[in-house]
């Protein structure tokens, strides 16, 4: 009864070790996310802008929670919208769309 308790216990301890730390995906949003940021993508692409700030603020809530796949998911999600964002302003900057 306890050889099995402990080969429960060491598989169990064992697939947490396997989970990565998504600190490259976490990186490359925050990046984005101030880019846009700066961009003025909160005035220009304010939607887009919003949906970037929301799934970064989850990713860094799901990081801190130790939800590594969850974390590195919303943190991919939220480059995007931030680099859409990001674009979107731009191009309405560069319309003269201010």
């Amino acid at each position: 009864m306890i050889k099995i308790f402990y080969l429960i216990f060491f598989l169990v301890w064992g697939c947490g070790l396997a989970t990565t730390r998504p600190k490259q995906e976490m990186s490359d949003s925050q990046a984005a996310f101030l880019a846009a940021k700066e961009s003025k993508a909160e005035v220009h692409a304010p939607q887009l802008y919003r949906k970037a700030e929301l799934l970064y603020l989850k990713a860094k809530s799901a990081y801190r929670r130790k939800y590594f796949n969850k974390a590195k998911e919303y943190a991919e999600q939220s480059q995007k919208y931030s680099e859409q964002a990001e674009f979107a302003a731009e191009k309405k900057v560069a319309q003269g769309e201010e």
